[in-house]
């Protein structure tokens, strides 16, 4: 657009461009921040429906002028910020002028300046350009466009990133918005697509996220994995392994750590650890990052590493986990702070009963509002929010953050509590579907009916991904969520309610809260939200509040640094000394359960690494209290020990002790009776001989050994035991609901707050259970139990010298069956919930030719959604199961 000139003022001895000087104090020109400040303020009123108030006048031609000049900034240091505040003035002018031929113009060029070309799709803009831009600007394009895609381009940020994966160690940080999963995705179908021959990995911090990020990889290749013979794998026992394939592996740490030690022989060329700011803060999970990276560090042929992580200044610090002390990381990290879309941020205070706009740029608060009486409450909030950005270009789409899910499911309740069911039959049918699946008293299902939801923890994945899938189509309108929207979920949110600003008991921290707010406005599907968080009486704190939006991310530190305030100075001593003498129960000081926790896990890692002389991060930080001295002693006493500490930190030598003595001794698995069931009473003995032999008293102290104040009776247990048979029997959530209703229906109590309480058998406490047994499901279930049993199995496995045997408790709970052909219906890429009705519904679903195993080619077209999705994702990923001959063999089932 228009040129800039200014006089170049000499200085001695060096030379400074027009931009060094113009772009060095462009932050301080009062006009434009006067210009931004009155820009933002009428936006206030246009999002807020303020009719009656007169907005600011605003030389709106100057605003574009001074964005287009930021959009070119070359700032050594704020270039990117110059960079999104330029888009966003010209995204307020889109807003507030749209039909402005200036606007129309100005916008184009600053959004391809930018080269931000989704978002000129967005906009439905295109570039006017004279002859000279219109030749940068089709070379920009050309240069930005996706490999393998000629349709979609990249970010500039996005480019430059892409084109560091090929290093051997690399780590990047950028906003949530940015499209961190995406760069990875298209590196590895790009690789694929250009013929490569190897094994790739992406490491994500949840179940929910393997099953979206498998699934667009398989949308992503399609038929391309079939044609260069690759299988995307999300669990160690996917059949697809047992063939002569190249892999993308889409696992959580803890699933790789298991596949590295049970599958050793299997290279990786590229591993991505996505979410990587896990590895800094209080996090019990964090020590499997490290113990994984460790482990392939030290392959023969290491992979290359890749960490990804939102909004982090300092990227580089988690590429200590490959070289603690190499002088090259900084320069294999980039950081970049340049967002494609912008959030809006507003505080509502119910102390004053007022709204008001915050300004980024000079970290100030403008009032715009006093609220209505009937506005004063955060449902009243919530549904002002959601219904003021109806209407406009938006569809009043709004997610509400809490930090505990009996708060998410109590203010999901409130809010629906006055409005009326929407007669939709996509939202009847999910609720229906809730109702027969898990229990018609489930207080979901009446919400779905309302186009209310929430998204907490453990749901069959099915019925979670119909709730996103109409979110995403706008039926569902209000979704209250708590931390399992920090774990990547990507929805197109218009709006984000911030209740309070604690995440659990924990406060919120920096990269908390900017993760949080970076799930408002995708630009997949929108290129701005707005962010409101309410503070009030057992809400969020004002002050903490206005902290978190004025605070700058801080440089991060690795969990294991003894600065970091996870792991002190003190609790490392105290694990040297616990070692030296031989203790692997390590000594407990007033920590909390999680910091012993993470304690305990990185202690095992030591000892690991000491009694195998190998070098790693977890040794480095440690090496201030580790002389030779202390070294070679620990070394000598545990020579002397039976065992030797292996790379599963889930289990410490002393509990492997205990195990192999036990097993050798003559346990094993309770039998299955001939109908096909356990004895309730042969499976509560079988885990309390465990909760003895794995000390859960001390080791799991909050869900396997969780005992009464003053007593030492496991009060959970005889509950995990109805849940677990239940679960290993394959029984559905509904039947599993009931029989936990019946539980406590006989015991009598219901746990609230981690205090027993007299169970009255009333809606509200039925509620309490289900969330109850939902979460222990997830946490306790499949994840401890699943962990422990897989320990027993292999070391039953090895003491009796088998590579298998019948009745593995290992494989019941992580298929949830003992019914073999609902376990192989799920290896070949069913969910659980899929595979029994298959097995159910289905008549000649599975035949098995020559051993290997097909499907009947019906179920692409069957009548159950969630059957017909997974089955033709198989076909893609496990193409030769669909090669059924045409005359099958009497070899069936």
């Amino acid at each position: 657009m228009g040129s800039w000139t200014g006089q170049v003022v000499a200085m001695s001895d060096k030379q400074v461009t027009v931009g060094d000087l113009v772009f060095s104090d462009i932050d301080s020109n009062e006009f434009l921040k006067q210009l931004y400040a009155n820009l933002l303020y009428n936006y206030g009123l246009h999002r807020l429906g303020l009719v009656d108030r007169h907005p600011y006048d605003v030389d709106f031609e100057a605003a574009l002028r001074f964005a287009d000049l930021l959009s070119k900034s070359t700032h050594p240091t704020n270039r990117d910020r110059h960079r999104v505040w330029a888009q966003e003035i010209a995204l307020l002018c889109h807003i507030l002028y749209p039909q402005d031929a200036r606007t129309k113009a100005y916008v184009s060029a600053i959004f391809t300046t930018l080269g931000n070309y989704p978002g000129l799709k967005q906009l439905g803009v295109t570039s006017d350009a004279g002859i000279l831009d219109a030749a940068f600007n089709a070379y920009q394009a050309e240069y930005l466009t996706v490999p393998g895609d000629k349709s979609m381009k990249f970010f500039a940020p996005q480019k430059k990133i892409y084109d560091r994966l090929n290093d051997g160690k690399f780590s990047f940080s950028a906003p949530t918005s940015l499209g961190k999963s995406f760069i990875m995705r298209t590196f590895i179908t790009n690789q694929i697509k250009s013929g490569v021959k190897a094994n790739f990995a992406i490491i994500v911090p949840s179940k929910a996220l393997i099953n979206e990020t498998r699934s667009k990889l398989i949308a992503d290749l399609g038929e391309d994995l079939e044609r260069r013979n690759y299988r995307i794998v999300s669990a160690a026992g996917d059949i697809v392994l047992e063939g002569d394939h190249n892999f993308i592996f889409v696992l959580t740490p803890e699933r790789l750590l298991y596949l590295l030690i049970g599958k050793p022989a299997i290279e990786f060329e590229y591993v991505f650890f996505d979410e990587s700011h896990k590895l800094s803060g209080k996090n019990s999970r964090a020590p499997f990052y490290y113990q994984t990276v460790t482990i392939l560090q030290h392959r023969h042929r290491p992979p290359h590493f890749v960490f990804a992580s939102p909004n982090i200044p300092n990227p580089e610090v988690f590429l200590r986990l490959v070289d603690p002390n190499s002088d090259e990381n900084e320069t294999n990290a980039v950081a970049t702070q340049y967002s494609p879309v912008t959030q809006f941020k507003y505080l509502v205070n119910l102390h004053e009963n007022t709204i008001s706009s915050y300004n980024d740029h000079t970290q100030e608060f403008t009032h715009l509002a006093s609220l209505q009486a009937q506005d004063t409450t955060t449902q009243g909030v919530t549904r002002f929010v959601s219904e003021s950005s109806r209407g406009s270009d938006h569809r009043g789409q709004t997610i509400v953050f809490h930090s505990a899910r009996h708060h998410a499911v109590q203010a999901a309740r409130d809010y629906a509590q006055s409005l009326a069911d929407l007669n939709d039959k996509d939202l009847d049918d999910l609720a229906k579907d809730i109702e027969r699946d898990v229990h018609e008293d489930y207080y979901l299902s009446g919400l779905i009916r309302r186009g209310v939801s929430y998204h907490i923890g453990y749901l069959p994945p099915a019925i979670r991904e119909r709730i996103e899938g109409l979110f995403r189509e706008g039926k569902i309108s209000t979704l209250f969520c708590t931390s399992t929207l920090l774990e990547g979920v990507n929805l197109p949110a218009d709006n984000l309610v911030i209740t309070t600003n604690k995440i659990g008991r924990a406060g919120m921290t920096a990269v908390d809260f900017k993760n949080l707010i970076g799930r408002v406005g995708r630009i997949e599907f929108n290129l701005y939200g707005n962010v409101f968080i309410i503070v009030g009486d057992q809400l969020a704190s004002e002050q903490k509040a206005k902290e978190l939006l004025q605070a700058n991310v801080p440089a991060q530190k690795l969990s294991v640094q003894t600065d970091s305030q996870i792991i002190s100075k003190k609790m490392k001593q105290g694990v040297v000394k616990d070692l030296q003498e031989g203790r692997i129960e390590f000594s407990k000081g007033n920590e909390s359960y999680e910091r012993y926790d993470m304690k305990r896990k990185f202690g095992l890692m030591l000892l690991r690494d000491i009694t195998t002389g190998r070098q790693s991060l977890v040794r480095e930080e440690f090496s201030d209290y580790l002389d030779e001295q202390a070294t070679n002693s620990i070394i000598a006493t545990f020579s002397r020990r039976e065992g030797q500490q292996d790379d599963d930190i889930n289990v410490s030598i002393d509990q492997a002790e205990a195990l192999t003595h036990a097993i050798q001794a003559g346990l094993q698995y309770p039998q299955l009776s001939p109908n096909g069931k356990f004895s309730y009473d042969e499976t509560l003995a079988f885990l309390q001989r465990l909760a003895s032999i794995f000390k859960w008293r001390i080791y799991n102290p909050e869900t396997l050994g969780r005992t009464p104040k003053g007593s030492d009776q496991l009060a959970m247990l005889s509950w995990y035991t109805v849940l677990l048979l239940q679960w290993m029997e394959g029984h559905g959530l509904r039947s599993i609901m009931n029989r936990a209703i019946e539980h406590h229906r006989k015991t009598g109590i219901v746990w609230i707050n981690r205090q027993p309480n007299r169970y009255l058998d009333s809606k509200e406490h039925r509620n309490l259970v289900f969330s109850d047994t939902l979460e222990a499901i997830e946490q306790v279930i499949l994840f401890e139990l699943s962990n422990y049993f897989l320990k027993f199995s292999n070391e039953y496995k090895k003491v009796h010298g088998k590579e298998q045997f019948d009745n593995d408790w290992y494989e019941y709970v992580e298929y949830g069956t003992t019914k073999q052909e609902t376990i192989l219906l799920q290896r070949l890429g069913f969910t659980r919930e899929s595979a029994t009705y298959i097995r159910i519904n289905v008549s000649n679903a599975i035949f098995l030719h020559e051993g290997k195993p097909h499907l009947n080619p019906i179920l692409l077209e069957s009548s159950n959604i969630n059957v017909r999705k997974e089955a033709n994702e198989i076909r893609y990923n496990v193409p030769e199961a669909f090669s059924m001959p045409l005359t099958p063999s009497s070899d069936t089932r």
